[in-house]
């Protein structure tokens, strides 16, 4: 007897982290869901960035698993799934936007197909572009040896070497295929009861592959269905480089083999997936060190040969340099040169001017204060030390200006480039962007009011020559003015014109894009956190090590004059092994128990409220905030950490 379902649609979305992305995409659910009995899950997995007390204030009809733990991608579905009621279930990435009609026409065309077990749609990334991993065939042992040694790559329409992303089928055709991408996997609830819910042997990566196999095994079909897109932010190609996604992406072929093959497959399978895993675990590992240790080695390079050339030349007219001084004096001051350049980002991306003069003086200073320690028969001159600094400085923007030009043909040194923006909106959400805008990229060009329908003076039906005329680089979409089909449709349209897409949600403070296939999603947001920055990191626990240590060598004068005078001093040591930090802002209750415990707060301006302190601290941290605050609050730090 077939089981009553109260509901047409279950989404079940499982979160980890994306807070922003997640509210985009619930909107987009929600209104893709007016003609449907649907219901929402979202299955949060642990996150620390507010993303539950999100869902339950600003989505109320959204239901809300809150797990004390990363459970991972199966375990989470599974957990909604069991709970829900509808005929359909609908597996969702929380980085994807769907059109108005998606739910709709996936629906009409299951309803009209009952031999199809499950769907997947034709999913775009960030720039508009199609995603190969829409439609996949089965990761057999001959699909995974074309796609591990790069031939489905290199003959992607080839019906042998090209089935793993079955690059020879239409794009824009329906067809049956093999495997459902789990970004957006729809399926029958009752298809689900036969074959079973996602395998939690499956962490992340595999769990999809293995239930759309199950899903054909039980006698269905699986469909790529084009007539309806989503926006798909986090492609396939964005783990591609990560040494973690090797690891867990074979393995995880490695368990479907054993579940699903032959033992004789299942043997030759494993053993080509583990050669597959060590050679690309080297190459990525290789490509990694190569990475970060190119720009490093070819300063280290110059300045050692400039320092040897000038010590060789200053001891010709002035002063003799012992041969020991070569191997130890000048490969130290490089050192410490090049360790002040990591230290301050010059080895992120995006160098500039600023960084490079802050980390060249440091170094410096640094030096100079070391060459004041050293014995007299070690300090040879200090105006050789100054020269060597500026024969770094220089030799970093020559080479720096060579690669720009190279890669980019202009000089810019990290700077932001200008761009003009096209805001597709009406006059009051123009204003609003163009002010979020304003405060988050400070490299404007222009900004161009396109309006949001066609009756207008600059009508959306003539966007491909606005583009043009203007010369665009940049298009925002208000949510609140331009349904996503429209948005997702335009996107498509003007994909071959190499534009960055930005979707502004009515009432937020984030603009969400993706610059690049390549990155995960990218976003202008006003409240920007400059303490994630990689170089502001190191700063502040190397700032909180320093301290931490001088404080300790003269506890025992100093813990006399604290209330609690062992709380003091185990106080350090947990700054000393990285749980406490002696400056923070806890921003919720789930972020101070998930991270760093500090000592006080910070103080900006004692004449602001501390909400306003916090936000000004983060969005423009600089180390002087942290000398500051705990400078005026030394007596706090016997404190509990909070």
């Amino acid at each position: 007897m077939t089981k009553e379902r109260s509901h047409d649609l279950s989404v079940v979305i499982v979160n980890y982290n994306v807070v922003n992305f997640l509210e985009q995409c619930l909107n987009s659910v929600l209104a893709a869901s007016q003609n449907l009995r649907i219901e929402i899950f979202v299955v949060d997995n642990n996150s620390v960035d507010g993303s539950v007390a999100l869902v339950r204030d600003k989505f109320p009809s959204v239901q809300v698993i809150a797990n004390t733990e990363n459970v991972g991608f199966s375990k989470a579905n599974n957990q909604a799934i069991l709970q829900s009621n509808s005929r359909y279930v609908l597996l969702l990435n929380p980085d994807t936007v769907v059109e108005q009609d998606t739910f709709d026409k996936c629906i009409a065309y299951m309803d009209a197909h009952p031999n199809a077990g499950g769907m997947g749609v034709r999913m775009l990334d960030g720039k508009g572009r199609f995603l190969p991993e829409s439609k996949r065939g089965l990761p057999t042992p001959a699909v995974s040896f074309y796609k591990i040694f790069g031939l489905s790559k290199l003959f992607p329409k080839s019906k042998k070497f090209g089935t793993y992303h079955l690059g020879f089928l239409d794009e824009h055709q329906i067809h049956e295929i093999d495997v459902l991408s789990g970004a957006f996997m729809l399926m029958r609830a009752e298809t689900l009861d036969k074959v079973g819910l996602l395998d939690e042997a499956f962490f992340m990566y595999g769990e999809d592959i293995d239930l759309s196999y199950r899903i054909q095994q039980g006698g269905y079909t699986n469909v790529y269905f084009p007539e309806t897109k989503i926006i798909h932010y986090k492609g396939e190609s964005t783990k591609k480089g990560s040494l973690n996604y090797v690891f867990v992406f074979y393995n995880a072929m490695v368990i479907f083999a054993k579940k699903h093959f032959s033992a004789r497959y299942a043997r030759i399978f494993s053993l080509a997936i583990h050669m597959a895993i060590y050679l690309r675990a080297s190459a990525s590992i290789l490509k990694r060190v190569v990475q970060n240790l190119s720009w490093p080695a070819i300063d280290t390079a110059i300045s050692v040969s400039f320092l040897y050339v000038l010590a060789q030349q200053w001891g010709q007219h002035q002063i003799r340099f012992p041969e020991w001084a070569y191997d130890v004096l000048i490969p130290f001051y490089v050192g410490i040169w090049i360790f002040c350049s990591w230290l301050f980002g010059l080895y992120d991306r995006g160098t500039s001017v600023h960084q490079i003069w802050k980390s060249t003086f440091f170094g410096t200073i640094t030096i100079l204060v070391a060459y004041a320690l050293f014995p007299k028969d070690w300090q040879f001159s200090r105006l050789f030390i100054l020269l060597g600094a500026v024969g770094f400085l220089l030799s970093f923007y020559l080479t720096r200006s060579l690669k720009e030009l190279l890669t980019k043909g202009r000089i810019d040194f990290g700077k932001l480039p200008k761009k003009r923006f096209g805001i597709i909106a009406n006059t009051t959400e123009y204003e609003r962007i163009a002010e979020l805008l304003q405060s988050t990229y400070p490299q404007i060009e222009q900004l161009f009011q396109i309006a949001p329908t066609d009756g207008a003076v600059q009508p959306l039906a003539q966007l491909d020559e606005i583009i043009r005329v203007h010369q665009l680089n940049e298009l925002i979409f208000s949510a609140q003015d331009v349904g996503a089909s429209r948005i997702i449709q335009l996107m498509a349209d003007t994909a071959a014109l190499d534009l960055e897409y930005k979707i502004a949600q009515p009432n937020t403070s984030y603009l969400i894009g993706s610059s690049s296939i390549d990155q995960a999603g990218t976003y202008y947001n006003i409240h920007f956190d400059a303490l994630q920055l990689p170089a502001n990191k190191r700063i502040k626990r190397l700032f909180d090590l320093s301290l931490a240590l001088v404080l300790l060598c003269f506890s025992p004068l100093l813990m006399w004059g604290y209330k609690q005078p062992k709380r003091f001093v185990l106080n350090l040591f947990n700054v000393l092994s990285g749980s406490y930090s002696f400056v923070g802002v806890g921003r919720n209750k789930d972020a101070q128990k998930k991270g760093k415990l500090f000592l006080v707060q910070p103080l900006i301006n004692n004449n602001q409220p501390f909400e306003l302190q916090a936000f000004i601290y983060t969005k423009t941290y600089a180390l002087k905030h942290d000398l500051t605050s705990v400078w005026k609050q030394l007596r706090k730090l016997d404190n509990e950490a909070h």
